[in-house]
């Protein structure tokens, strides 16, 4: 069976904010790279992850990340307090989550963490499923 090839442009999606209000293609931000981490708070290559964003905080202020998970608001709020603190106050990071399951199926993830990068034309730059090489996206975004 064939790896499924991650997309080369944003789909159409609906996820949700904390707040429950749904969150679209549509709000995503423009004129900017788009950063998604599609994460799963038990996975320990996510929390690897995760605290390289949160220490790069820095190099990614230029960029819009969305963070976008499955799991339950309250085991995520615990996951970025350990591992993302920097994370939760910043303007451009947005935490999502996903309760119709349609980010595996829209965005064709190989498996956690996945990590997309996108042109502010909503065009795919980098993808990449292995923390290890988060330094080749924060190349990517400094060189922009």
């Amino acid at each position: 069976m064939m790896a499924q090839k991650p997309v080369s442009t944003i789909p159409v999606f609906t996820f949700y904010k904390s707040d429950r209000s749904p969150f679209t293609n549509t709000n995503l931000e423009s004129g900017k790279m788009l950063f998604f981490v599609f994460f799963d708070v038990t996975c320990e290559h996510c929390q690897h992850a995760i605290q390289y964003v949160n220490k790069h905080a820095i190099e990614f202020k230029n960029v819009a990340v969305y963070l976008v998970t499955l799991d339950e608001w309250d085991k995520v709020k615990l996951f970025l307090d350990k591992y993302g603190p920097q994370l939760e106050n910043k303007t451009n990071v947005t935490l999502l989550r996903d309760t119709r399951n349609e980010f595996i199926i829209k965005f064709s993830p190989v498996k956690y963490p996945s990590l997309f990068l996108f042109s502010a034309q909503k065009k795919l730059i980098l993808y990449d499923d292995d923390e290890k090489n988060l330094d080749r996206f924060t190349k990517k975004i400094i060189q922009k």
